[in-house]
């Protein structure tokens, strides 16, 4: 089968979800034998990798502004594939699949699929004409590809109360992984089980300005362990002023470090020693960072928010949304207790074992594909049969 990705920035991811989503299962997919390209924006991707871990990447230009580069990607990934023989094309996030409808109405031998993974308007960055172009663009993902698919049950229940539409659930994955070697902490002098980590875009609705509240005002009545930190891992995207507003609230603060952007081995090291995990988000869809925490064996604290309590389940604790004194209460209880720490952890890593398996996603995504082309293939001997009548 050959298979198109189209929405994501480019793999080998850097960051955000739906990069290291893709990256995840178009390997996989090309590991099976399926013929995969992924188009990626020239700026994310060395323009000198064409190909990476079996699939075949397609750079492709764009405007690089805050409201145009996905537009303008999307759009001329979209001409390019139209002159392509695809059996099928997956387009990523609500924004580039409003543009599925192109191959809709010029490619109609093409299946269309497309991946649901969050409201994206109700994030912060957005302004109300964005908005309003993305909520439009929800309802064309739901509507023109023949086959939609959401990665969190609460995202599905979303859709079928408002669109009267039951589409396929498969989720994000994470990796069961831990990383012994603590050599690279050392450059910011961290010490294992003495740091509280957050992994995430340096974005509003992310929340970080609560969990930095919460810190500080835990530091200020003495109830964090001395030389103990917080540990903020990500880059702003498009976000600048609100990345300098976390800084500020930061400000003075030896014991809160903001380590920017990390991949690979770092990110390892920092999600296998840290003490527990904080997932502060206002919205989200399901978050890969926690599934990837999870994995690592930490301990999730995490809003009460319908895609937290949905990835979680009875692993960790919640506290209200947007609430600074529940973080806080959550923190100050478990500072205390390793051993409790401990076995949520436990209990957080077997439950991304025995539910967010990359390999069982990519054969679930990859049965979607078999029957849109069924589907398709049975429409088509039955037009056949029809008109030799």
């Amino acid at each position: 089968m050959k298979i198109a990705f189209i929405g994501q920035k480019g793999i080998p991811a850097a960051s955000g979800g739906v990069e290291k989503h893709v990256e995840k299962l178009a390997t996989r997919l090309a590991a099976s034998g399926q013929d995969v390209y992924v188009y990626v924006r020239s700026h994310y991707t060395d323009i000198n990798l064409t190909e990476y871990e079996g699939v075949k990447l397609i750079h492709v230009p764009c405007i690089r502004t805050k409201h145009l580069e996905a537009l303008t990607y999307t759009f001329f990934a979209t001409l390019h594939l139209l002159f392509q023989n695809y059996d099928v094309v997956n387009y990523h996030s609500i924004g580039p699949g409003a543009l599925a409808i192109l191959p809709r109405i010029f490619r109609p031998d093409m299946r269309v699929v497309a991946t649901f993974y969050s409201r994206d308007y109700l994030h912060q960055k957005w302004n109300v004409l964005a908005r309003g172009c993305l909520r439009l663009a929800e309802r064309l993902i739901c509507a023109v590809p023949e086959k939609t698919i959401v990665t969190s049950k609460n995202l599905q229940a979303y859709v079928l109360r408002k669109y009267q539409k039951k589409l396929v659930c498969i989720p994000s994955g994470a990796e069961v992984a831990f990383e012994s070697d603590t050599a690279l902490l050392n450059q910011w002098g961290l010490r294992p089980k003495r740091y509280i980590l957050s992994v995430s875009r340096l974005v509003a609705h992310k929340g970080i300005h609560y969990l930095i509240k919460a810190f500080n005002e835990l530091e200020d009545t003495n109830k964090i362990p001395n030389n103990f930190k917080l540990v903020i891992v990500g880059a702003p995207a498009n976000t600048e002023e609100y990345a300098e507003f976390l800084k500020v609230l930061a400000s003075g603060r030896g014991n809160i470090l903001f380590l920017g952007e990390q991949t690979g081995e770092i990110l390892e090291e920092l999600f296998s020693h840290a003490y527990l995990f904080v997932q502060a988000s206002e919205d989200e869809g399901l978050s890969l960072a926690l599934l990837e925490a999870m994995g690592h064996g930490l301990m999730p604290i995490a809003s009460d928010i319908g895609a937290n309590r949905e990835a979680i389940a009875d692993t960790g604790v919640f506290f209200r949304n947007k609430d600074v004194n529940g973080l806080k209460t959550e923190l100050a209880y478990f500072l205390s207790r390793p051993e409790e720490v401990a076995n949520f952890g436990h209990l957080a890593k077997e439950r991304v074992r025995a539910q967010y398996s990359w390999d069982a996603i990519a054969r679930q995504t990859l049965e979607v594909y078999e029957n849109v082309l069924r589907k398709h293939d049975a429409m088509k001997q039955h037009y056949v049969s029809y008109r030799s009548k």
